[in-house]
Protein backbone atom coordinates (compact mmCIF):
# COMPACT_ATOMS: atom_id res chain seq x y z
CA UNK A 1 0.00 0.00 0.00
CA UNK A 2 2.88 2.39 0.74
CA UNK A 3 4.27 2.14 -2.83
CA UNK A 4 0.79 2.80 -4.21
CA UNK A 5 0.39 5.88 -1.99
CA UNK A 6 3.81 7.13 -3.05
CA UNK A 7 2.77 6.61 -6.69
CA UNK A 8 -0.40 8.59 -5.96
CA UNK A 9 1.61 11.55 -4.67
CA UNK A 10 3.92 11.34 -7.66
CA UNK A 11 0.83 11.24 -9.88
CA UNK A 12 -0.29 14.57 -8.42
CA UNK A 13 3.01 16.12 -9.50
CA UNK A 14 2.77 14.60 -12.97
CA UNK A 15 -0.82 15.80 -13.21
CA UNK A 16 0.33 19.32 -12.39
CA UNK A 17 2.88 19.14 -15.22
CA UNK A 18 0.24 17.71 -17.56
CA UNK A 19 -1.87 20.81 -16.96
CA UNK A 20 1.00 22.90 -18.28
CA UNK A 21 1.28 20.66 -21.35
CA UNK A 22 -2.48 20.70 -21.97
CA UNK A 23 -2.51 24.50 -22.00
CA UNK A 24 0.75 25.20 -23.83
CA UNK A 25 1.37 22.49 -26.44
CA UNK A 26 -1.85 23.14 -28.42
CA UNK A 27 -0.80 26.80 -28.51
CA UNK A 28 2.76 25.95 -29.65
CA UNK A 29 4.24 27.30 -26.41
CA UNK A 30 7.22 25.98 -24.48
CA UNK A 31 6.47 23.95 -21.36
CA UNK A 32 9.76 25.12 -19.83
CA UNK A 33 9.63 28.91 -20.14
CA UNK A 34 8.16 31.16 -18.96
CA UNK A 35 7.23 30.05 -15.45
CA UNK A 36 3.60 29.27 -14.64
CA UNK A 37 1.47 32.39 -14.70
CA UNK A 38 -2.18 33.43 -14.58
CA UNK A 39 -3.62 33.54 -18.14
CA UNK A 40 -5.81 36.50 -17.13
CA UNK A 41 -3.40 38.91 -15.39
CA UNK A 42 -0.13 37.16 -16.41
CA UNK A 43 1.25 37.38 -12.86
CA UNK A 44 3.83 34.69 -12.09
CA UNK A 45 2.46 31.90 -9.89
CA UNK A 46 4.82 31.16 -7.01
CA UNK A 47 5.45 27.66 -5.69
CA UNK A 48 3.13 28.00 -2.70
CA UNK A 49 0.22 28.72 -5.07
CA UNK A 50 1.16 25.83 -7.34
CA UNK A 51 0.84 22.86 -4.98
CA UNK A 52 -1.36 20.20 -6.63
CA UNK A 53 -4.94 20.19 -5.30
CA UNK A 54 -4.07 22.01 -2.06
CA UNK A 55 -3.45 25.39 -3.68
CA UNK A 56 -6.70 25.18 -5.64
CA UNK A 57 -8.63 24.53 -2.43
CA UNK A 58 -6.86 27.26 -0.43
CA UNK A 59 -7.32 29.80 -3.21
CA UNK A 60 -10.97 28.73 -3.61
CA UNK A 61 -10.44 28.25 -7.32
CA UNK A 62 -9.42 31.86 -7.98
CA UNK A 63 -6.21 33.70 -8.87
CA UNK A 64 -4.60 35.30 -5.81
CA UNK A 65 -3.93 38.56 -7.69
CA UNK A 66 -6.83 39.26 -10.04
CA UNK A 67 -9.51 36.90 -8.73
CA UNK A 68 -10.04 35.27 -12.13
CA UNK A 69 -11.49 31.76 -11.82
CA UNK A 70 -9.07 28.84 -12.17
CA UNK A 71 -10.36 26.15 -14.48
CA UNK A 72 -11.73 23.06 -12.75
CA UNK A 73 -9.66 21.10 -15.22
CA UNK A 74 -6.55 21.64 -13.07
CA UNK A 75 -7.62 19.65 -9.99
CA UNK A 76 -9.49 17.09 -12.13
CA UNK A 77 -6.36 16.28 -14.17
CA UNK A 78 -4.26 16.03 -11.00
CA UNK A 79 -6.80 13.76 -9.28
CA UNK A 80 -7.29 11.51 -12.30
CA UNK A 81 -3.55 11.10 -12.84
CA UNK A 82 -2.95 10.37 -9.15
CA UNK A 83 -5.80 7.84 -9.05
CA UNK A 84 -4.47 6.08 -12.15
CA UNK A 85 -0.96 5.83 -10.71
CA UNK A 86 -2.34 4.49 -7.43
CA UNK A 87 -4.42 1.87 -9.23
CA UNK A 88 -1.67 0.53 -11.46
CA UNK A 89 0.95 0.30 -8.73
CA UNK A 90 -1.56 -1.25 -6.31
CA UNK A 91 -2.55 -3.77 -9.00
CA UNK A 92 0.81 -4.54 -10.62
CA UNK A 93 3.27 -3.67 -7.84
CA UNK A 94 6.58 -1.88 -8.32
CA UNK A 95 7.21 -3.38 -11.75
CA UNK A 96 8.07 -2.25 -15.26
CA UNK A 97 4.51 -3.16 -16.24
CA UNK A 98 3.17 -0.68 -13.67
CA UNK A 99 5.57 2.01 -14.94
CA UNK A 100 4.42 1.35 -18.50
CA UNK A 101 0.76 1.71 -17.59
CA UNK A 102 1.39 4.84 -15.50
CA UNK A 103 3.13 6.48 -18.46
CA UNK A 104 0.26 5.39 -20.69
CA UNK A 105 -2.34 6.77 -18.26
CA UNK A 106 -0.53 10.13 -18.01
CA UNK A 107 -0.44 10.44 -21.81
CA UNK A 108 -4.12 9.58 -22.09
CA UNK A 109 -5.16 12.08 -19.42
CA UNK A 110 -3.23 14.83 -21.18
CA UNK A 111 -4.74 13.95 -24.57
CA UNK A 112 -8.29 13.63 -23.22
CA UNK A 113 -8.32 17.18 -21.90
CA UNK A 114 -6.26 18.75 -24.70
CA UNK A 115 -8.80 17.51 -27.24
CA UNK A 116 -11.73 18.46 -25.03
CA UNK A 117 -10.51 22.05 -24.69
CA UNK A 118 -8.76 22.80 -27.97
CA UNK A 119 -9.73 19.95 -30.35
CA UNK A 120 -6.02 19.24 -30.71
CA UNK A 121 -4.07 16.07 -29.92
CA UNK A 122 -0.45 17.26 -29.56
CA UNK A 123 2.18 15.26 -31.47
CA UNK A 124 4.40 15.47 -28.41
CA UNK A 125 1.96 13.09 -26.71
CA UNK A 126 0.70 10.94 -29.60
CA UNK A 127 3.94 10.40 -31.52
CA UNK A 128 6.07 10.55 -28.37
CA UNK A 129 3.71 8.06 -26.75
CA UNK A 130 3.94 5.72 -29.75
CA UNK A 131 7.71 5.70 -29.45
CA UNK A 132 7.46 5.08 -25.69
CA UNK A 133 5.05 2.19 -26.29
CA UNK A 134 7.44 0.55 -28.74
CA UNK A 135 10.32 0.88 -26.26
CA UNK A 136 8.27 -0.56 -23.40
CA UNK A 137 7.26 -3.48 -25.66
CA UNK A 138 10.89 -4.62 -25.65
CA UNK A 139 10.80 -5.16 -21.88
CA UNK A 140 7.12 -5.69 -21.01
CA UNK A 141 5.37 -8.41 -23.04
CA UNK A 142 1.71 -7.93 -23.89
CA UNK A 143 -0.96 -10.43 -22.85
CA UNK A 144 -1.18 -13.32 -25.32
CA UNK A 145 -4.71 -12.49 -26.41
CA UNK A 146 -3.54 -8.98 -27.31
CA UNK A 147 -1.25 -10.50 -29.95
CA UNK A 148 -3.95 -11.53 -32.44
CA UNK A 149 -2.17 -9.88 -35.35
CA UNK A 150 1.08 -11.63 -34.61
CA UNK A 151 -0.66 -14.96 -34.10
CA UNK A 152 -2.16 -14.66 -37.57
CA UNK A 153 0.62 -12.97 -39.50
CA UNK A 154 3.73 -14.19 -37.69
CA UNK A 155 2.57 -17.50 -36.22
CA UNK A 156 5.72 -19.26 -37.38
CA UNK A 157 8.14 -16.57 -36.26
CA UNK A 158 6.85 -16.56 -32.67
CA UNK A 159 8.88 -19.69 -31.97
CA UNK A 160 11.90 -18.33 -33.82
CA UNK A 161 12.16 -14.78 -32.54
CA UNK A 162 13.22 -13.79 -29.01
CA UNK A 163 10.63 -12.07 -26.84
CA UNK A 164 12.45 -8.73 -27.04
CA UNK A 165 12.00 -8.77 -30.80
CA UNK A 166 8.49 -10.21 -30.80
CA UNK A 167 7.23 -7.57 -28.34
CA UNK A 168 7.85 -4.59 -30.66
CA UNK A 169 6.36 -6.60 -33.56
CA UNK A 170 3.18 -7.12 -31.54
CA UNK A 171 3.13 -3.40 -30.66
CA UNK A 172 3.68 -2.40 -34.29
CA UNK A 173 0.79 -4.55 -35.51
CA UNK A 174 -1.35 -3.21 -32.68
CA UNK A 175 -0.58 0.32 -33.88
CA UNK A 176 -0.68 -0.02 -37.67
CA UNK A 177 -3.87 -2.02 -38.25
CA UNK A 178 -6.31 0.04 -36.10
CA UNK A 179 -4.69 3.26 -37.35
CA UNK A 180 -5.24 2.15 -40.94
CA UNK A 181 -8.87 1.20 -40.30
CA UNK A 182 -9.57 4.55 -38.61
CA UNK A 183 -7.79 6.52 -41.34
CA UNK A 184 -9.64 4.64 -44.07
CA UNK A 185 -12.98 5.31 -42.36
CA UNK A 186 -12.19 9.01 -42.20
CA UNK A 187 -11.01 9.04 -45.81
CA UNK A 188 -14.18 7.30 -47.02
CA UNK A 189 -16.38 9.71 -45.02
CA UNK A 190 -14.64 12.70 -46.56
CA UNK A 191 -15.02 11.27 -50.08
CA UNK A 192 -18.73 10.63 -49.69
CA UNK A 193 -19.72 13.63 -47.54
CA UNK A 194 -17.16 16.09 -48.99
CA UNK A 195 -16.10 17.34 -45.56
CA UNK A 196 -13.59 16.19 -42.99
CA UNK A 197 -15.07 13.82 -40.45
CA UNK A 198 -11.91 12.75 -38.63
CA UNK A 199 -8.67 14.49 -37.70
CA UNK A 200 -5.34 12.77 -38.30
CA UNK A 201 -4.57 13.29 -34.62
CA UNK A 202 -7.16 10.59 -33.84
CA UNK A 203 -5.29 8.19 -36.14
CA UNK A 204 -2.04 8.88 -34.30
CA UNK A 205 -3.82 8.42 -30.98
CA UNK A 206 -5.14 4.95 -31.85
CA UNK A 207 -1.64 4.01 -33.04
CA UNK A 208 -0.27 5.00 -29.64
CA UNK A 209 -3.00 3.00 -27.89
CA UNK A 210 -2.14 -0.05 -29.99
CA UNK A 211 1.52 0.21 -29.03
CA UNK A 212 0.60 -0.01 -25.35
CA UNK A 213 -2.41 -2.35 -25.40
CA UNK A 214 -1.88 -4.41 -28.55
CA UNK A 215 -4.38 -5.07 -31.30
CA UNK A 216 -7.18 -6.37 -29.08
CA UNK A 217 -6.89 -3.47 -26.66
CA UNK A 218 -6.85 -0.93 -29.48
CA UNK A 219 -9.91 -2.46 -31.15
CA UNK A 220 -11.86 -2.61 -27.88
CA UNK A 221 -10.91 1.02 -27.18
CA UNK A 222 -11.99 1.99 -30.68
CA UNK A 223 -15.35 0.27 -30.23
CA UNK A 224 -16.03 1.74 -26.77
CA UNK A 225 -14.85 5.20 -27.79
CA UNK A 226 -17.08 5.19 -30.88
CA UNK A 227 -20.14 4.09 -28.90
CA UNK A 228 -19.53 6.65 -26.16
CA UNK A 229 -18.86 9.39 -28.71
CA UNK A 230 -22.05 8.59 -30.62
CA UNK A 231 -24.33 8.37 -27.60
CA UNK A 232 -22.90 11.15 -25.43
CA UNK A 233 -22.02 13.37 -28.37
CA UNK A 234 -25.50 13.10 -29.84
CA UNK A 235 -27.04 13.78 -26.43
CA UNK A 236 -24.86 16.88 -25.95
CA UNK A 237 -25.75 18.20 -29.42
CA UNK A 238 -29.43 17.72 -28.72
CA UNK A 239 -29.32 19.34 -25.29
CA UNK A 240 -27.34 22.38 -26.46
CA UNK A 241 -29.15 22.77 -29.78
CA UNK A 242 -25.93 22.75 -31.80
CA UNK A 243 -25.90 22.02 -35.52
CA UNK A 244 -24.82 18.36 -35.94
CA UNK A 245 -23.57 19.06 -39.46
CA UNK A 246 -20.97 21.59 -38.28
CA UNK A 247 -20.25 20.71 -34.65
CA UNK A 248 -16.80 19.16 -34.17
CA UNK A 249 -16.95 16.31 -31.68
CA UNK A 250 -13.77 15.80 -29.60
CA UNK A 251 -13.51 12.16 -30.62
CA UNK A 252 -10.02 11.90 -29.14
CA UNK A 253 -11.50 12.60 -25.71
CA UNK A 254 -13.86 9.63 -25.97
CA UNK A 255 -11.18 7.39 -27.49
CA UNK A 256 -8.67 8.30 -24.79
CA UNK A 257 -11.19 7.75 -22.00
CA UNK A 258 -12.12 4.36 -23.46
CA UNK A 259 -8.45 3.37 -23.66
CA UNK A 260 -7.94 4.33 -20.01
CA UNK A 261 -10.86 2.10 -19.01
CA UNK A 262 -9.48 -0.76 -21.11
CA UNK A 263 -6.03 -0.29 -19.58
CA UNK A 264 -7.44 -0.53 -16.07
CA UNK A 265 -9.43 -3.64 -16.97
CA UNK A 266 -6.78 -5.15 -19.25
CA UNK A 267 -6.04 -8.10 -16.95
CA UNK A 268 -9.69 -9.11 -17.39
CA UNK A 269 -10.31 -8.05 -20.98
CA UNK A 270 -6.98 -9.06 -22.50
CA UNK A 271 -5.98 -12.04 -20.37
Amino acid sequence: MIPALAACLFGLLIGSFLNVCIYRWPRDLSVVRPRSHCPACEKTIFWYDNIPLLSYVLLRGKCRYCGAPISLRYPVVELLTAASFFYFVATLGLTLAALKMCVFAALLVGLIFADLEELILPDEMTLGGTLAGLIFAVFVPMPLSANIASLVVTALTRTLLPDRVQGPIDAAFGAILPAFFLWFGGWAYEKFRHREGLGFGDVKLIAMIGCFLGLSGALISLMLGSIAGSVLGYGYIKLTGKDPSTYELPYGTFLGAAALVVAMASHRLLG
